[in-house]
């Protein structure tokens, strides 16, 4: 079961990758290198890699911010983490793949202007299929690996040999294959860290990881309702847009009417995929500068503010049953160390999609900006808080350490290893209540059946 759950794609698929890989090595960039980064890489939005957000892991991916990192004070021992993680770095949606062969097409019989790299764009083989539809790529089970071992030196009273074999660490997985596959492959990090041969039990949870399959209320109101993201149908059909259309038209030298949106973005992102799963910096890249790139970033941002973040009320009530899933979970915690013993579910991972996690750090008030983002305000946001590519990148995570320490139990959060302060707190070390406090309207409401009815 475990190798039919690895294998990500068949094995046809798998050698043609191979064989496009080393193939590209050679004609794609020819000094192309993993250290070869494109300049537009930290606007890929929700497809950004993992190291992009925090760039010292290029150097060492198992490395550990310790200042970052650090506890409450010197005194204190951690006695649980929780982990919310999105699954890592996956091929394009077979929609997607759509787009990329459709351009990659019009590229190949009409694109006749005079750039020097426009032969090896004609030259690049379209290896996409649909059938990869999202699969976990071998990059995305080496994101979950290491991250596990980062997490293992960094919360080494949690994450160790004991409290693993113990089943004192719980995993929980939505039941898409790129979720389960990167459970297995946080597992495995686990497996060599302590080097334990035994196989590791997780549990497939979609109420929990895909809330936002059955919250109606959401599904009506922002999922199936194009007026829900009207800002950013605007912005796409907007003159920032226009622009980078024209510009990519103009170097083409193919008509106007020819370039759209989505072949903006099928251009734009055939680039990011290509780097985030082959580490390759092709000719794709070439055809945006900077300035290109931050419209389609801010296109994508849009996209995420009004599906899964501040745009609507009900994006991040949806996250309810999860809200309440970690604060019963600390609750527990707290009530087993109260006391006197050791908590009975030391960590827990949970791995989802972007549409889970990002729902909850709204939820919690994370990255919110002053006003919201709209069609209009592309200058005036150019500072935003709400940024999707450094908050949900391949691998995002949320991690939630409880600790005792004299004094109280303490409560730290960390977005994708990065300390963050809960808003309304002045300490990114808070007494556990008060963030129950902070956060009392939610444990008092914030029903799941009750946010997700219609008549809201």
């Amino acid at each position: 079961m475990f190798e039919k759950l690895l294998s990500s794609v068949c094995l046809t698929t798998v050698l043609r990758i191979f064989t496009l890989y080393f193939s590209c090595l050679s004609s794609c960039s020819a000094n192309a290198t993993l250290r070869d980064i494109p300049d537009i890489a930290k606007y890929f939005n929700t497809k950004s890699r993992y190291e992009e957000v925090n760039p010292y892991l290029q150097d060492d991916i198992l490395a550990i911010n310790s200042s970052a990192m650090k506890p409450p004070a010197p005194n204190c021992i951690a006695v649980h983490l929780t982990a919310i993680i999105r699954h890592g770095t996956r091929f394009p949606t077979a929609g997607n793949i759509k787009k990329i062969g459709k351009f990659d097409s019009l590229v190949k019989t009409e694109a006749t202007g005079d750039l020097s790299f426009l032969p090896e764009l004609k030259a690049w083989k379209m290896w996409y299929t649909e059938d990869m539809d999202g699969r976990l790529v071998a990059k995305g089970r080496a994101d979950h690996r290491h991250l596990a071992q980062r997490l293992a030196k960094a919360f080494p009273s949690l994450l160790n040999k004991e409290n693993v074999l113990g089943k004192r660490v719980k995993f929980i997985t939505s039941s898409k294959h790129r979720c389960i596959n990167s459970t297995i492959a946080f597992q495995q990090g686990l497996k060599d860290s302590f080097d334990i041969q035994d196989d590791l039990e997780y549990t497939v949870n979609d109420g929990l990881m895909r809330f936002f399959d059955t919250c109606r209320r959401l599904l009506e109101t922002v999922e199936k309702n194009k007026k829900a993201v009207e800002e950013v149908t605007k912005f796409n059909n907007g003159p920032e847009m226009k622009r980078v259309q024209e510009k990519l038209a103009d170097l083409l030298q193919v008509p106007y009417s020819n370039i759209t949106m989505d072949s903006v973005e099928a251009a734009f992102y055939t680039c990011a995929y290509e780097f985030t799963i082959l580490g390759l910096h092709t000719p794709w890249c070439r055809l945006f500068d900077e300035s290109d790139a931050q419209v389609v970033d801010y296109s994508g941002d849009l996209k995420q503010y009004w599906r899964k973040g501040f745009g609507h009320d009900i994006n991040s009530k949806a996250s309810c049953i999860l809200f309440h899933d970690l604060f019963s979970r600390l609750n527990n915690t707290v009530s087993q160390i109260k006391a006197g013993g050791p908590a009975s579910e030391q960590v827990t991972v949970q791995i989802g999609h972007a549409e889970t996690l990002l729902p909850l750090l709204t939820l919690l008030g994370l990255f919110k900006d002053k006003t919201n983002l709209t069609s209009t305000n592309f200058a005036s946001q150019r500072d935003r808080a709400f940024r999707a590519g450094k908050i949900m990148p391949l691998a995002a995570n949320l991690l939630v350490v409880l600790s005792d320490c004299t004094g109280g139990l303490r409560l730290q959060v960390w977005v994708n290893e990065k300390p963050v302060t809960l808003p309304g707190l002045s300490d990114h070390s808070a007494l556990y209540e008060d963030v129950r406090k902070l956060y009392h309207h939610l444990l008092e409401g914030c029903d799941q059946e009750t946010v997700c009815k219609m008549n809201n």
